[in-house]
């Protein structure tokens, strides 16, 4: 496997090589950010609303700084995270490297999602809206269905499985290809990693019993290892659309399917078994105490 040459070439071609556009055809310069208002927007205006909402919610902190503090430096965290996956060259070269698209969706499953639900952020982004909006949508969420639904989808079964649906599905070669060639499958493909990834981020620190949760987060880390091994150790291209461009940056098309795989395989397991082992930790630390429950959202 040519690693170290392919990091050699990575980093050469950022300034030397010219680049190669989402339907194949040169870019006029190399590494460009992706501007697209579908996800642009969506991402500002979540900072602008939590930003709002911060600074109403600071003076009311003031006997709790230190936490209010560190909730949003995990939301900050976790939004430039998500950012960087979504908008920073690392998403235009995720479209011509398997590798680097395996890194994308990662860093938005497994880094992102998990520091923007230890933020809890849906208070700050509620205390940032108009009192009386606030009231009214407080008062929709506290309602019987929404509650119901909301107790149904944040159930660590549930959420487990439709996380777990989601990364499978996505990765069968050709809806995975399929979303290399469609923008609106290729947004929908990222919508459904990021969304499953906050409800089963936010099942398993904040509803689910910790024993239970880690018991959850270790399944998932071993059915994306699985998968990840399957891509890792499949003797031919699966992801020939994905991989069709991988020459262009010193790799054959299997040995960037065998690197993203890899990348799949071990890292994004490592962050799950770590954040097992957290939960199983503290719950052995607070067993007299149970579980971790829910939060409610409290607008007033």
């Amino acid at each position: 496997m040519k690693t170290r040459s392919a990091i050699i070439i990575l980093a050469a071609t950022a300034i030397s090589h010219p680049a190669i556009a989402h339907d194949g055809h040169a870019h006029s310069g190399a590494f460009p950010w992706t501007l697209d208002p579908w996800i642009l927007a969506p991402l500002v205006l979540s900072a602008i609303l939590y930003g709002c909402g911060s600074l109403r919610l600071l003076a009311r902190a003031a006997a709790s700084r230190h936490a209010f503090s560190h909730r949003m430096a995990s939301f900050w965290a976790g939004w430039f995270v998500l950012a960087g996956a979504l908008v920073s060259p690392l998403h235009w070269l995720g479209e011509h490297l398997f590798t680097v698209h395996m890194i994308e969706h990662e860093l938005v499953m497994a880094v992102s999602a998990p520091l923007i639900v230890l933020a809890r952020s849906p208070a700050m982004l509620l205390w940032s809206l108009p009192r009386v909006v606030r009231r009214r949508i407080g008062q929709a969420l506290a309602s019987k269905a929404v509650s119901r639904i909301w107790t149904f989808l944040s159930n660590g079964t549930i959420a487990t499985l439709a996380h777990g649906a989601a990364i499978w599905a996505w990765h069968a070669p050709v809806l995975f290809d399929a979303a290399i060639e469609s923008f609106l499958l290729h947004r929908l493909q990222h919508l459904c990693f990021f969304m499953t990834a906050i409800l089963f981020w936010w099942s398993v620190i904040w509803k689910t019993n910790r024993g239970l949760a880690a018991w959850h987060l270790f399944l998932t880390m071993l059915h994306m290892s699985i998968l990840g091994a399957l891509i890792a150790l499949s003797p031919k291209v699966l992801y020939g659309l994905q991989t069709q461009t991988s020459g262009d940056w010193g790799l054959s098309p299997l040995e960037d399917q065998q690197m993203a795989g890899l990348v799949m395989w071990v890292p994004a397991g490592i962050v799950y078994a770590a954040a097992a082992l957290a939960l199983v930790a503290l719950w052995i630390r607070d067993s007299a105490k149970g579980g971790a429950g829910g939060t409610r959202i409290v607008a007033s």
